[in-house]
């Protein structure tokens, strides 16, 4: 049996790994700037973690949700206390698009509406109603297409009023990213947040806060979307969430009530789940990974803004976007093969940052040094750019 063939494959095998940085099967070490699709919050094999996960396996590693597991509660209230939440309620699952399509479907159960409203250039998942949600029509597939999503242009507070003003009593949610991740790093306006909160309110909506990617302190608060002052009615999250175990949940306000039955999952909020989770909040916490997201994250940002051929440098915390011109869109492949230097991408010509957590000043240093060495080299080879 061959695998089913999905992915474009860098011809690289990562057998070591330790903090912000990965070895190959030939011992050539990278720097990890992209943490597997912003996972890494904490640092590859963190001590910590992995003794938790192990004194966890030693004990018991699964059962299912038809016994009391006190982790699951241990961990709802460390979320709830660090995320400045406490009020709300969690629902563990097993992955992002998992958790945006609980979020979604709990959003109907609350107020017995069918519409969503999402933004152009999201990415929700690639799951039944998460994927009808995502802008992206080469990855829904006809049984995905529903009638029930709508899109609307992302950052445009007109056209949201609009919309509500003719269709806000049949509306369940509106699901918005604070920051677009696979959209290129795209931030939501505080305005804008603010408008889809005020609106959810007045029509009886829920606002469901996808953080799957930008949330867990990537930005610099817990939240990304904290930083317009809103508080959503629901927030999904993931990535982050294990530092690679596969772990997501959504957190509920109190005026969505639970009944037995609404949802469900196997595996989610299994015990070594739970205490991986535990780990990466409690490494967060000790470490203040979230001030320093925000220290080095804002560093990185004004050091990339001095670079002349990068255009349009943005993000918040360890969440960085920057485009390429023409001439430079190899930049990518070459940090990785030249420098080896894992950096992520968006379509056509952007670089997308999302390096742990704890990725320290040395480490940023040395990316821009080795950025500027490359584009310096490119641009020696390649003709002159008007």
């Amino acid at each position: 049996m061959k695998l089913f063939d999905v992915y474009p494959i860098n011809d690289i095998t990562v057998v070591k790994a330790k903090g912000s940085y990965v070895w190959d099967q030939e011992g050539q070490q990278y720097l990890d700037l992209y943490g597997g699709h912003a996972v890494i919050s904490i640092g590859h094999t963190h001590p910590h973690y992995v003794q938790r996960i192990t004194d966890q396996l030693n004990k018991v590693g699964f059962y299912s949700n038809s016994i009391h597991i006190p982790l699951q509660e241990e961990l709802a209230e460390k979320l709830g206390r660090i995320s400045g939440r406490p009020d709300y309620r969690l629902f563990l699952c097993n992955s992002g698009a998992e958790a945006n399509e609980n979020a979604l479907k709990l959003a109907s159960f609350h107020n017995g509406r069918k519409k969503v409203v999402a933004f152009s250039k999201s990415f929700h998942g690639r799951t039944s109603l998460a994927v009808a949600a995502t802008d992206n029509p080469a990855i829904v597939a006809p049984v995905n297409q529903t009638d029930n999503v709508v899109s609307l242009p992302f950052n445009d507070e007109a056209a949201l009023e609009e919309y509500f003003a003719a269709h806000g009593g049949e509306t369940s949610s509106v699901i918005v990213e604070g920051i677009q991740g696979v959209g290129g790093i795209n931030e939501a306006s505080a305005g804008f947040l603010q408008a889809i909160s005020r609106l959810c309110k007045k029509y009886n909506a829920a606002f469901i806060a996808d953080s799957v990617q930008c949330g867990y302190g990537r930005s610099g608060k817990f939240f990304s979307q904290d930083y317009a002052g809103v508080d959503a009615d629901i927030y999904t999250m993931a990535k982050g969430m294990g530092n690679g175990f596969p772990v997501a949940g959504i957190i509920i306000a109190p005026q969505l009530q639970a009944r037995h039955g609404m949802l469900g999952t196997t595996f989610g909020g299994n015990h070594l789940a739970c205490a991986a989770a535990l780990a990466v909040l409690e490494v967060i916490e000790q470490e203040r990974l979230i001030a320093n997201a925000a220290e080095v994250g804002g560093y990185l940002m004004d050091e990339l803004r001095k670079i002349p051929q990068l255009k349009r440098v943005r993000g918040k915390g360890l969440m960085i976007g920057f485009d390429l011109p023409e001439h430079l869109k190899e930049l990518r492949k070459n940090l990785l093969f030249g420098q080896r230097i894992f950096t992520g991408e968006a379509k056509p010509n952007t670089i997308r940052l999302l390096p742990s957590l704890a990725l320290r000043k040395k480490d940023a240093d040395a990316f821009l040094e080795a950025i500027q060495e490359e584009i310096h080299a490119m641009e020696g080879a390649a003709p002159a750019v008007k």
